[in-house]
């Protein structure tokens, strides 16, 4: 596991290779489909810095936060994958999100000296982890209809117990 703390600089970003796993700590940006098409044409006309954040060595998550939280989008979505070049350009180091990338991305990225790396969704994760399911009852619900399912080592972080929250 190599740990990785932003800013990155350019020697870190180098040293990356596929298949590294990565720890990543620190302030990273949360951006999609919506708002990178509006931070690229303030990179063009050169209004970037009214953002009050320093794009160098910077990541970007391709996400949006909710107070459900966040989880990654699509990355090769067109408004997303189109916006990396310049954004790596401007100065992120690591895009974050999910998907196969288009190779002329992929060539751009390593132009740049900037990286892609992939969070898997974490329906997948437990996807993986489900081993059988039953639907139970309402199949005119269809998912929302109530299943049964067998599940093996589902990752979970107990929220609520004693009185107390992890939320307060």
């Amino acid at each position: 596991m190599i740990e990785l703390h932003t800013p990155l600089t350019d020697e870190c970003v180098a040293g990356l290779h596929v298949g590294d796993t990565i720890s990543l700590s620190g302030y990273i940006l949360c951006g999609r489909d919506a708002v990178l098409p509006r931070i690229t044409k303030m990179i063009e006309n050169g209004t970037v810095g009214e953002l009050g954040v320093n794009l160098c060595g910077q990541v970007i998550f391709h996400t949006a936060v909710s107070p459900a939280g966040v989880g990654p989008t699509s990355s090769n979505k067109l408004e997303i994958e189109s916006s990396m070049e310049q954004l790596s350009k401007a100065g992120i180091k690591l895009h974050l999100g999910k998907g196969v990338l288009h190779r002329e991305t992929i060539e751009a990225l390593d132009r740049c000296n900037s990286v892609y790396a992939v969070i898997p969704p974490v329906t997948a994760l437990l996807g993986a982890k489900t081993k059988e399911q039953k639907l139970i009852a309402f199949p005119e619900l269809g998912m929302e209809a109530l299943h049964l399912i067998k599940v093996d080592k589902y990752p979970a972080i107990i929220g609520a117990a004693h009185g107390s929250s992890i939320y307060e």
